[in-house]
């Protein structure tokens, strides 16, 4: 079983670490190999390159004991090596070789940027890889410019996509030819994440950090405004229109809603809570001045929900769309007929799922939610003791009545201790 020190990291953060069998270091490694059987491409081999002349070897990864950014053990013996002197097979991309440097090309052929690194992602004893990078800050950092990556760039603005948006590599793709093609259009790369906008704003000066909060749309502000800290999240409430932070704060949930009001003094708090919607408002209310409320309260009936029989790769297919308004996406809620809860799915899960399996093949039975009448306090136990990301809210016959957020919660935890 292999060990793998960190769930996710970066290709040039491990090129040339030390490989070892036991405690014998027989080279380093030079690149890994993957082959497209899924929606992310499954790393099959490990390339280990040799000094004074000696060939390298193609090892598979079911003899990768260890890796991380420090090392990789590989599980044979010194000896038996040799058997590993060959070239990987045709078949196989090589993730250095043939994907880093390569140009970027969006659905229409536009060119979008360079491939400057690979984000790797380890999940089920497999590792994938999950995103292509495209980031100044990796390029900078693969020179040898780690300093300057670091006060140029942000490494929170990582410009990174998602491997399930890279089209079929061609079957002829070389060393030096090749691109890499998208299942997107370049203006769909422009969006910049809420998080990136927040590490923005947070650097800018108070007079520039206004112009671009107020330059946003008010679905990129509310998402953006959740994501700032306190300090800055209340200079931009109190620098923007009462009915503009009104309809920015109307479009959050009411325990997001009152992680940022709370932070402002009682009377702008009561001035804007006058010109959001009366149902919102009186739920904003009831958090702020009670931390013991149902957890109903701070639940979203927006969660995705799918019969057991829906074929994982259908729900990958068609992610977007499903994600789409839904307030808790990173879990999928497996229900029947009536409603009631049979099982919950990870969005991780299922782009490891292998081809014709459904959501009911990959399910977790054994659910762990709140009932309707748990408290704030409750929730917060569970998270603190399970970390997961949202738990579901069930009545006493199982149904699905919709689910909370750890991060509408999360904030709250120091008050509820």
């Amino acid at each position: 079983m292999v060990t793998v020190i960190e769930n996710e990291f970066f290709l040039s953060e491990i090129l040339g670490r030390r490989v070892f069998v036991k405690k014998q270091q027989i080279g380093r490694l030079g690149d890994l190999a993957i082959i497209e059987t899924g929606k992310l491409p499954e790393v099959t081999h490990v390339i280990v390159t040799r000094s004074l002349g000696y060939p390298s070897l193609t090892v598979p990864w079911d003899m990768v004991l260890l890796i991380s950014n420090n090392e990789v053990v590989l599980g044979l013996d010194a000896a038996a090596t040799t058997q590993y002197e060959r070239a990987p097979q045709e078949n196989l991309i090589l993730l250095h070789d043939h994907i880093l440097d390569k140009k970027i090309l969006d659905m229409d052929d536009h060119e979008v940027e360079v491939v400057y690194d690979v984000k790797l992602a380890f999940q089920g004893g497999k590792l994938y890889a999950a995103e292509v990078d495209f980031s100044h800050y990796r390029a900078l950092r693969r020179l040898g410019f780690r300093k300057l990556a670091k006060l140029l760039t942000n490494r929170n603005k990582e410009a990174r996509v998602s491997w399930l948006y890279v089209q079929p590599l061609p079957e002829e793709l070389g060393s030096f030819a090749g691109n890499i093609k998208l299942k997107v259009p370049k203006a769909g790369l422009s969006e910049i994440h809420p998080v990136d906008l927040a590490d923005i704003l947070e650097e800018l000066e108070g007079g520039q950090r206004v112009a671009l909060f107020n330059a946003l749309d008010a679905e990129q502000a509310s998402d953006t405004l959740e994501e700032v800290e306190p300090r800055v999240q209340r200079e931009l409430i109190r620098a923007i229109e009462k009915e503009r932070a009104a309809l920015l704060i109307n479009d959050m949930t009411p325990a997001q809603a009152a992680d940022i009001l709370a932070i402002l003094p009682r009377d702008q708090a009561s001035a804007i809570l006058k010109l959001i919607d009366r149902d919102m408002s009186s739920k904003v209310e009831h958090i702020i001045d009670k931390h013991d409320e149902g957890i109903l309260l701070y639940g979203s009936q927006d969660v995705i929900r799918l019969p057991s029989a829906t074929p994982a790769e259908d729900v990958l297919d068609r992610y977007r769309e499903l994600a789409k308004g839904k307030d808790v996406v990173m879990y999928v809620y497996v229900t029947n007929a009536e409603g009631a809860l049979k099982g919950v799915v990870d969005i991780r899960e299922m782009v490891a799922a292998e081809p014709g399996q459904t959501l009911g093949d990959i399910m977790t039975e054994h659910v762990i939610a709140l009932p309707k009448d748990a408290t704030l306090r409750d929730a917060a136990m569970l998270f603190e003791r399970y970390n997961f990301r949202a738990l579901p809210i069930v009545d006493e016959n199982d149904h699905l009545l919709g689910a909370v957020s750890s991060r509408d919660v999360r904030s709250l935890r120091p008050r509820l201790s």
